[in-house]
């Protein structure tokens, strides 16, 4: 698979992770003591929906009208989704000429970690591609708390952990080119619980026609033995291209699996592309009696 985000952002994957993601932050935030939240693929940090419909040379129907366009506007949001959708919201008014009709700056998930994180929490964002990296750079210049990383995301959790908050969020969202990239997902976490076992992990995985999710999830699972939830969302089960999506959360706070089942459940009904559509939370590693 090959997920180029720029062209993908604001799709319906990047809603239902990132809305789970600011509850994921908000949870680990009921303590006051400062945490890390580490990106290890961050990306640019935000994307101009407007380029999602040109691609490097074709044009290509965008995404984000079935993903931010469908909760831009919604009623009765669940807690997190509502927050999440308030911080678009915040970000996209400081477009110039931006309205309230239509989201056209989309933040990553380096923006959403900034828009939640408080004064004594602390950012690391690291990105590869040299373009995207300076992007990032010029993105977070100036930003108190937020360091920019130019490096190979996989090593991030063995060079960054433990943080000396002892407390902190690490994602991990590949774009998922390579074929080892399930593997290599699966060696970072491991390496990153080496290190800091009692870290909060989420690791984002697409659920594909030719790929499902149950190759990786072993992978994952021999990988831990910490306490793992894998919460996932499908849209279209007849899609040929991306059908659904997932994030596998280690560590999880106390009861996240309700709050990550109704974010799921409604989303589902917000997002769905056929009569198939479903969303799951259920235990990868059970929690120890």
């Amino acid at each position: 698979m090959n997920y180029r985000h720029r062209y993908h952002a604001g799709n319906f994957a990047d809603v239902a992770k990132h809305a789970l993601l600011v509850a994921l932050v908000r949870a680990l935030q009921r303590k006051p003591r400062g945490a890390l939240l580490l990106d290890t693929h961050a990306g640019s940090g935000s994307y101009e929906l407007a380029q999602a419909s040109r691609g490097d040379s074709l044009e290509r129907e965008p995404e984000h009208p079935g993903g931010i366009g469908r909760v831009w506007a919604a009623d009765g949001l669940p807690g997190a989704i509502a927050e999440y959708v308030r911080l678009v919201r915040e970000f996209d008014a400081s477009v110039p000429g931006a309205s309230s009709a239509t989201c056209r700056r989309y933040p990553g998930s380096p923006w959403l970690f900034k828009l939640l994180a408080r004064p004594q929490d602390r950012l690391a964002l690291c990105e590869l591609h040299p373009e995207e990296a300076l992007a990032l750079c010029g993105e977070f210049s100036g930003a108190r708390s937020v360091s920019v990383h130019e490096m190979d995301g996989y090593a991030a959790p063995r060079a960054m952990l433990p943080p000396p908050e002892r407390r902190g969020l690490i994602l991990i969202d590949p774009p998922y080119e390579a074929q080892d990239e399930g593997e290599r997902v699966a060696t970072a976490l491991s390496e990153g619980l080496e290190r800091f076992p009692s870290g909060l992990y989420a690791l984002w995985y697409p659920l594909t026609a030719r790929a499902g999710s149950g190759v990786f999830l072993e992978r994952i699972r021999a990988a831990c033995a910490q306490p793992a939830l894998a919460a996932e969302i499908c849209i279209d089960p007849r899609s040929e291209g991306l059908r659904g999506c997932g994030l596998v959360i280690v560590n999880p706070p106390w009861k996240f699996e309700g709050e990550a089942a109704e974010i799921l459940g409604c989303l589902e009904r917000l997002l769905a592309r056929s009569g198939g559509a479903s969303s799951s939370v259920s235990w990868l590693v059970p929690e120890k009696a």
